[in-house]
């Protein structure tokens, strides 16, 4: 019995593995990055990088068709450039950084979805919005696992300034001078993993696979490393666990992986260890933290 809900789907139908491939491979990369998003504030941020990933990827596709290696090529581009017009806003005017990402933001998936209409059908459009996890070639996949390894890598070396950057920016300015390269190349990684997650979950939901798992570990652990473990392992399971209830149930793939990552955040809100609702209910003794 269990063997035909959990296994078999994955055993039987290539499909599957390879979406499960995929979303593994997601979830490696997108999760301690998600992490860093939230402790410097920048939840929202990696929402409006997503989709400023979509114009480039949009002229990409009306040039080349649904060319992997330009698709990526152009959404990358856009979402660096992006990134950085954002920053030079927010440094020259009176805008703050994240009321610069909300105006390219939305002229970004204005553009993209107007840009992908104009040749496009409907379902060109819903491949680009919503992706399919379930159609991964491997052109794709080792695209997806190449990302991930590269995002390892980057935040092996990168660590120690990035969590000091994330909890204390002034104390690593009068330390070093690694701040404004570990920003940078911090971005760099966040649009690379949201590019990848593009191909596979669309423009749409990249961000729930970085941002939910963060979010729900934060109820149950404080320390950074249990953090990054904790939202990398409600990742993989809520990709398994997506997959698994879209094939018995017959419901999109994205979409579910997505919504059981919210089904985490919504018992990590109610039962978790740090402030969770339920926890705050429990009568503590007298002057208990």
């Amino acid at each position: 019995m269990l063997y035909d809900a959990i296994v078999a789907p994955f055993v039987e139908f290539e499909f599957m593995r390879r979406g499960l491939v995929g979303a593994l491979a997601l979830s490696l990369g997108a999760g301690p990055l998600g992490v860093f998003l939230m402790l410097r504030r920048m939840s929202l941020v990696g929402d409006a990088m997503a989709h400023a990933i979509l114009p480039g990827a949009a002229v990409a596709y009306l040039l080349t068709g649904l060319s992997l290696g330009w698709m990526t090529v152009g959404g990358l581009g856009a979402g660096l450039a992006v990134a950085l017009l954002a920053g030079a806003v927010a440094r020259t005017t009176a805008l703050t950084e994240d009321a610069s990402l909300a105006a390219f933001y939305l002229l970004s998936l204005a553009l993209g979805v107007t840009l992908v209409s104009v040749r496009g059908s409907s379902i060109d459009l819903l491949h680009v919005l919503f992706g399919s996890v379930l159609a991964l070639d491997d052109a794709t996949l080792l695209l997806l696992a190449s990302i991930s390894s590269v995002t390892l890598v980057a935040l092996a070396l990168l660590y120690r300034p990035l969590v000091l950057e994330s909890v204390d920016p002034g104390f690593l300015r009068s330390v070093s001078r690694m701040g404004g390269p570990t920003h940078l190349a911090f971005l760099a990684l966040v649009v690379l993993n949201l590019v990848a997650g593009f191909h596979a979950l669309g423009t749409l939901l990249a961000v729930g696979i970085m941002m939910l798992p963060a979010i729900s570990a934060r109820f149950w652990t404080r320390d950074v490393t249990g953090l990054i473990a904790l939202a990398t392992a409600l990742g993989i399971a809520s990709s398994v666990i997506g997959l698994l209830v879209s094939y018995h149930v017959g419901l999109p793939s994205g979409p579910t992986m997505i919504l059981t990552a919210g089904g985490f955040y919504v018992a990590s809100l109610l039962f978790g260890t740090q402030r969770g609702w339920l926890l705050r209910l429990v009568p503590r003794r007298h002057l208990e933290a």
